[in-house]
């Protein structure tokens, strides 16, 4: 089977499912067929009818981004089948979605939940809106956080814990900053990152002069580490991950950096059975 075959399918499918009083449209005379008709899609979408047939037919009709994104909403397309629309029609992924996904999906959630390490989700713009109880032991209980001060790139720019050691410090200040460059570049709300990078200007030096520099990274790891009372100091080495079904979210996961942490780690939560249980996070 072509594209272009499977794009007629998918089309004919997605308009079959829906109703006449699903998008607006009384329900009219009987009907031969389940779904709307071509030419109410047509309308619907500010289409041709015989263009959305043809395009609906399979044949090779090329549609701007903006009348595929009219078609998806008319059709109902859910964000998945968006990016179905598009591979199948264009072959690229569709457009940036201009707003970020800050929704955490049950599998995430079940996976932060019942991980043995500090595990946290964040948004495009480094928002944490996602985390389980080791984070909240290790790093910070962001439950009593509101929002606007969860944005993980100034906590780790701003607070003074991360800047006792200078040298360290200016490191982790230099390799975040790359990264951060790197996320302003492939997002869809750049005025979003214009308001964070005008606020760090102004209360980072080390900002300021890292943000001046050509590095960028297109990828986020490091080692830091957290202090407790009972047991010493453990070092974590942290890496990020995308997660599928979310395009604007990243999980980022803490493990231990050497056997000597894990064993660490492994003792703290045997002296801390609440850290078994899940965290409270953005729902």
């Amino acid at each position: 089977m072509s594209h272009r075959e499977e794009l007629s399918r998918f089309l004919k499918s997605a308009r079959g499912r829906l109703k006449p009083g699903d998008v607006g449209l009384p329900p009219g005379e009987r009907r031969r067929a389940k779904g709307l008709r071509r030419e109410e899609v047509a309308a619907l979408a500010g289409m041709s009818v015989t263009w959305y047939t043809w395009f609906e037919q399979g044949r090779e009709v090329q549609l701007s981004a903006p009348m595929i994104e009219r078609l998806g909403r008319t059709l109902h397309l859910t964000d998945t089948e968006r990016e179905y629309l598009f591979a199948l029609a264009q072959h690229r992924p569709p457009p940036l979605v201009s707003r970020f996904d800050e929704t955490i999906r049950p599998g995430t959630q079940h996976l932060l939940d019942h991980l043995a390490i500090p595990a946290l989700v964040i948004v495009e713009d480094w928002t944490v809106v996602g985390w389980n109880s080791f984070v909240s032991a290790a790093f910070r209980d962001y439950s009593v956080l509101p929002r606007n001060e969860r944005n993980l790139f100034k906590i780790l720019m701003l607070n003074e814990r991360y800047q006792a050691d200078p040298d360290f410090f200016r490191e982790m200040g230099q390799r975040l900053t790359a990264r951060f460059k790197w996320d302003y570049s492939q997002t869809a709300q750049p005025e979003v990152f214009d308001e964070i990078i005008a606020e760090m200007a102004e209360r980072s030096a080390l900002f300021r002069e890292s943000w001046e520099r050509s590095e960028i990274r297109a990828h986020f790891e490091g080692i830091n580490s957290s202090f407790f009372p009972e047991i010493g100091e453990i070092w974590f080495r942290h890496t990020s991950y995308a997660i599928e079904e979310a395009s604007s979210q990243r999980l980022i996961l803490f493990a231990p950096n050497e056997e000597r942490d894990a064993v660490l780690l492994e003792r703290l939560r045997k002296l801390k059975p609440e850290l078994d249980a899940p965290a409270q996070c953005d729902r």
